[in-house]
């Protein structure tokens, strides 16, 4: 009886040089990356291309100089701008703005996408979705102008008022519903859209979840509570974090075109404090100072809601 030996494993040699694993990556994403390239290019053309003028926060920069040879000043600009009462009644409003926002403006997309998702006809969701949307493409002159009509001294609530004999309140020119109001402006402009990041979420949930959920007796409720927020947690925190990176930013263009009317006090924030006090007085190293402090600023806050993320057991924008 003749046995037959199985063929001896071929194997590499010890010095055999291994695959690149990151030539590999590329050639089967290259797709992917080309994609990217475009977005790439407008981040580095306007977002971190201008990052270099960040040097101007510790020259005395002078136009006609530019960066080579402007004074270098060391913290000066710094040690100015905290010792500056406009300065920090700035930022103070710029927090309270943002801590409104947060409270009354974060919590709508997710409300609206779960109001969506329970809408069964579409040509209704459909049609509802692209009348919320639509603000979003809106100028803030135009947001402005429509609230104007509203809400104005000669808009349709105080006309309506007049007509009734009751006392009239324009909200518009109100410091202290200020920060209520330019929080209802976003809402109406942005909520729309923030929702389709919501209703993204809500479909990537198993539906079979919700089946088995109903065969054992859950309610509507029940299962909202959880199955639906539970499936949304990663992505609710997602978007805490990345709206608190972005809390020292209110609306400047939105603060701009109300600051006359409401008047300096009301409406300053970190944005207008760099372009009045920086860009119109030719200040700019005093607007660039306040505008790395900012950054900084909002990096420690991504920071911390990154690590609060963690603290739930979600990802975050990084994982640990």
């Amino acid at each position: 009886m003749t046995i037959t030996r199985p063929a001896a494993v071929t194997r590499p040699a010890a010095d055999a040089p291994a695959p690149k694993l990151w030539r590999i990556r590329l050639r089967r994403d290259r797709s992917l990356l080309l994609m990217t390239l475009p977005a790439v290019a407008l981040l580095a053309v306007f977002a971190y291309a201008p990052m270099f003028g960040l040097v101007t926060a510790f020259q005395s920069y002078d136009i006609y100089s530019g960066f080579w040879y402007s004074p270098f000043v060391g913290f000066d600009n710094f040690e100015r701008l905290f010792t500056d009462s406009i300065f920090w009644h700035a930022l103070s409003n710029t927090l309270v703005i943002s801590a409104v926002q947060l409270v009354l403006y974060f919590p709508v997309p997710i409300a609206l996408a779960l109001v969506f998702n329970e809408v069964a006809n579409a040509r209704i969701r459909s049609f509802v979705q692209s009348v919320v949307y639509l603000p979003h493409f809106f100028s803030w002159v135009l947001v402005v102008t429509v609230f104007q009509e509203m809400l104005g001294g000669a808009g349709a609530l105080n006309t309506m008022l007049r007509r009734h004999g009751w006392a009239t309140w324009d909200i518009m020119t109100n410091p202290d519903a200020f920060k209520y109001l330019v929080t209802a402006q976003a809402v109406w402009k942005e909520a729309g859209w923030g929702i389709i990041v919501f209703l993204a979420a809500l479909a990537a949930i198993d539906q079979s979840l919700y089946e088995a959920a109903a065969a054992d007796g859950a309610g509507r409720w029940r299962r909202l509570w959880h199955i639906t927020l539970p499936g949304m947690r990663g992505v609710i925190m997602l978007m805490l974090v990345l709206r608190l990176g972005n809390a020292l930013t209110v609306g400047f263009e939105q603060m701009l075109i109300q600051r006359q009317a409401v008047g300096r006090d009301a409406s300053e924030v970190l944005d207008t404090f760099a372009y009045y006090y920086g860009v119109v007085n030719n200040n700019f190293s005093y607007g660039a100072a306040a505008g790395l402090f900012k950054g900084v600023l909002s990096l420690i806050l991504v920071l911390a809601a990154n690590k609060l993320a963690h603290a739930f057991g979600e990802d975050g924008l990084y994982r640990k």
